[in-house]
């Protein structure tokens, strides 16, 4: 997800990395060390089956780098915190994490190495860093953007076991499911809504198949962009004229923060004025880094998209 949407549009093809803000609670502290299990290695050496295969860590990692904002989010919220020393330009939440200029998008090796870690943790393997950082015995988890809720519970755990906040990983993600399942629990299914997501005003959509599409669908909607002529990868670039046709009960717009996008703005496009998600006010303003991550914060994305559903209703 990204600062610049022609540029989120491209690589959320691939990866939704756009940085968030907001708050987060305090990082739990690490265990005591004990006399027999120091908490530099109490645990471990642990391996992880990551996307660039097994990973094995001899001691709990002190000096943790994050190039993903995703993965920012997941660190603090699972007692992390205090062993990240850096995180990429893009991670903005929570602000307490230690912002720096590296780049998630154009990885500098050399840089990323300055910062002496023993455990890098990326979302895309831009130009074979994780290759590179290898070279010099820098250990690098490489964790893909999700495309199933499942995979993101997955990858919370396997980076609290990496970094050795198992427990409270655990912990989260138990919270993510029981909160997540309720939202889905309680969502109207009768009304047969249909909506549209916007992730920037080109306008390109995200269909069923991806991991915000999936999200949509524990609310029982129906995705205009399924439809789409030229499926994308999920992420199909669709016309004005066929948002127009389909005209969507609900527009939830991911391209508030970055582009300024919002019900005035939709109207202003040709052949948009007369949508029912704008005549009715169904116009849902997301808050652009959340409608992009696939961490803990999930669950505040799927609130406001269960929130929109509840108040909406039908064409008049």
């Amino acid at each position: 997800m990204r600062p610049v949407r022609t540029a989120f549009a491209g690589a959320l093809l691939g990866t939704l990395v756009l940085a968030g803000c907001g708050q987060t609670a305090t990082p739990t502290p690490s265990a005591a060390p004990t006399a027999a299990a120091p908490a530099s290695s109490a645990g471990f050496p642990v391996t992880i089956e990551a996307g660039n295969g097994k990973v094995t860590l001899a001691k709990k990692p002190e000096r943790i780098v994050s190039l993903s904002a995703t993965h920012t989010e997941t660190l603090f919220a699972i007692g992390a915190g205090s062993q990240v020393v850096a995180v990429d330009d893009q991670s903005n939440f929570p602000p307490e994490a230690p912002k720096s200029d590296l780049s998630g998008f154009k990885p500098n090796v050399e840089a990323i190495v300055a910062k002496k870690p023993d455990l890098v943790i990326v979302s895309n393997d831009i130009d074979h860093v994780v290759a590179e950082l290898g070279k010099v015995n820098v250990p690098v988890l490489l964790e893909p953007a999700a495309v199933k809720l499942d995979e993101a519970y997955e990858e919370i755990a396997e980076i609290g076991a990496a970094t050795g906040n198992k427990a409270k990983a655990d912990e989260v993600v138990s919270g993510m499911k029981t909160a997540m399942e309720k939202l889905a629990a309680d969502a109207p299914k009768d009304k047969k809504l249909t909506y549209y997501h916007e992730l920037d005003q080109t306008p390109y959509a995200a269909t069923s198949q991806t991991f915000i599409g999936q999200v949509y669908a524990m609310f029982g909607l129906t995705n205009i962009a399924d439809k789409a002529p030229d499926q994308a990868g999920g992420y199909p670039k669709l016309s004005a004229e066929f948002v127009a046709q389909a005209d969507p009960d609900l527009v939830f717009l991911g391209d508030v923060k970055c582009c300024g996008q919002s019900k005035e703005t939709l109207a202003k496009r040709p052949g948009w004025k007369g949508l029912s998600a704008i005549k009715n006010d169904q116009v849902i303003q997301l808050d652009d880094d959340l409608a992009s991550r696939w961490g803990p914060r999930v669950v505040q994305l799927a609130e406001a998209i269960g929130a929109a559903v509840a108040k909406a209703g039908t064409k008049s």
